[in-house]
């Protein structure tokens, strides 16, 4: 029996409680209002509490989703957040660790090393320290599917963008490595977005990143893919 509260609604037709990181803007907001509108709970967690606001507001039934105030590069602030989630509403269903950051264009010898250190500890550490403090969670009903935000830079090279694409190859390494770790039933995925006209595009494609799709409309299509994955995508690559 778990000693922790579930929220436990895991058949595909069923409610769910979604954790998502970086939530405040890009596809961790489209995708939190995506989910909402289906019906479920969002619990949405992001560094800049102005922006979790103005996204608080745009929810209609707002009680029913909680927005907190987190930054995932600190394991004492994601051990705060693991506690009040529980508390206020149990174990989440699904968690979607899409918090993200990227380094101005750069070769890697001109990239400062606070930039450098500032993509891995958001990127992999924060990853890490969400999966630290929520698997044990999730371990005794042997239930949730973890999301770890990918890109296709974590399967291949780009020049200018090493940090990044160092990461998100850590994303994927990590995601593969830790699905060996979990119990039957649980699933933790690597995924890739696709190419998305997000601000992290703009800063390395610029004025074309806009020829690409609009998060909402990426939002559509990713909210159901969550929604649809199981135990039996533990350890898997999976694209948009």
């Amino acid at each position: 029996m778990a000693t922790t509260p579930f929220s436990g609604m895991m058949t595909k037709g069923g409610s769910r409680t979604v954790l998502i990181t970086g939530v405040s803007k890009g596809l961790g907001r489209a995708l939190a209002v995506e989910l909402a509108k289906r019906g479920h709970t969002v619990i949405g967690c992001a560094r800049t509490q102005e922006k979790l606001l103005s996204l608080q507001s745009e929810f209609p039934n707002s009680d029913n989703h909680l927005f907190l105030n987190v930054d995932v590069k600190s394991n004492s602030s994601v051990e705060e957040l693991a506690r009040v989630v529980v508390e206020k509403k149990g174990v989440p269903d699904i968690i979607v660790n899409n918090a993200g950051t990227i380094n101005k264009n750069n070769k890697i010898w001109e990239v400062p090393p606070e930039e450098f250190e500032s993509v891995i500890d958001t990127n992999v550490k924060g990853v890490t320290n969400m999966l630290r403090h929520f698997i044990p969670l999730m371990i005794p009903s042997k239930q949730g599917i973890i999301v770890n935000m990918s890109s296709g830079w974590g399967r291949s090279g780009a020049a200018l963008v090493a940090p990044y694409c160092a990461s998100k190859w850590a994303v994927e390494g990590l995601s593969r490595s830790v699905a060996k770790e979990l119990p039957d039933g649980m699933a933790i995925v690597a995924l890739n977005p696709g190419v998305i006209n997000t601000e992290m595009l703009a800063s390395c494609f610029g004025a074309s990143a806009a020829l690409y799709q609009a998060p909402d409309a990426w939002a559509l299509k990713a909210a159901t893919m969550i929604l649809n994955l199981t135990g039996a995508d533990n350890g898997a690559s999976l694209t948009v």
